[in-house]
């Protein structure tokens, strides 16, 4: 199975803005529907807290008027395990979820390589520690048309990664889905 870094980026590279808003990059069904058939394969999420805590909102969704992809989403969120990676959560409420006091590569890599499908890693903070140790085997990015000028970057600016295009796909809303293998990190 593989390590799989995913996010949704401005085309200048931010996961969110200088203010920590990523209301821009909101998937329409189109993208959203893509990303639902991408996730089906994963297993495990592994999260930083605050990544968590972003996330967390899929436990509730589906009673509710959201759309289809939306709900379709949310059990296929819910269906996985999750790890959290924190140094201040003691615990978590959410099935499926275990706490974890620090990113340990090694154990890590024992979990990608026993798990019945891919793993994923939220979050560009918690992406970055995979990065460097070497262990993120795939990047998907959704690069969204907007140019937001700062922020959090989604991938670590300290460090040059190899890569080799795997695929792209271009939505109708001008969307364009990148797909990458890590061929190594370089120091």
């Amino acid at each position: 199975m593989s390590l799989v870094f995913s996010a949704i980026a401005s085309l200048d590279g931010y996961t969110a803005d200088t203010t920590g808003s990523f209301d821009w990059a909101a998937p329409d069904d189109e993208v959203h529907a893509t990303v639902n058939a991408r996730e089906r394969g994963v297993s495990t999420y592994l999260y930083g807290r605050r990544m968590f805590e972003t996330m967390r909102v899929w436990q509730d969704i589906g009673a509710g008027d959201e759309p289809a992809v939306m709900r379709e989403y949310a059990d296929i969120w819910r269906a996985a395990d999750k790890v959290v990676f924190s140094s201040t959560l003691t615990g978590v409420t959410i099935p499926r979820t275990r706490v974890e006091s620090a990113f340990d590569p090694g154990a890590v890599r024992a979990l990608v390589d026993s798990a019945p499908g891919d793993v994923s890693i939220g979050g560009p903070t918690l992406a970055a520690e995979a990065f460097r140790a070497g262990l993120v085997d795939e990047v998907t990015l959704l690069l969204v048309p907007v140019s937001v000028g700062g922020g959090t970057p989604a991938l670590p600016t300290d460090l040059m990664l190899r890569l080799e295009l795997r695929e792209e796909h271009t939505f109708a809303s001008g969307v364009v889905m990148v797909r990458y293998r890590v061929i190594a990190p370089e120091a």
